[in-house]
């Protein structure tokens, strides 16, 4: 199963949530402080989104995205594994 497909797979699940980059929606992990994650099994020490790079390619440090009403500023863009999905850490607005 390739990044995309389980993404995907993810999304229908209801395991992801949205995230709005200058007025398209896109669906991607999302993490907050002290939040569980992965169902519970950990907690989060800070706001980030992972997504495959695919679905964000222009993606950089200061732009603003959406999430859940909230305005958040990206902080950094960093490439994990391969390069096919990434990881960007947030600063709340």
């Amino acid at each position: 199963m390739d990044l995309e497909s389980l993404y995907d797979a993810a999304s229908a699940a209801g395991l992801l949530t949205e995230v709005i980059v200058g007025g398209a929606a896109v669906m991607a992990e999302f993490r907050a402080p002290d939040e569980p994650v992965l169902d519970g099994l950990a907690l989060s020490t800070e706001y980030a989104i992972r997504y495959p790079a695919s679905r964000l390619p222009g993606l950089a440090a200061g732009h603003t995205v959406q999430i859940a009403g909230r305005a958040y500023q990206v902080r950094e863009v960093h490439a994990l594994g391969d390069g096919t999905e990434r990881r960007a850490t947030l600063t709340r607005l």
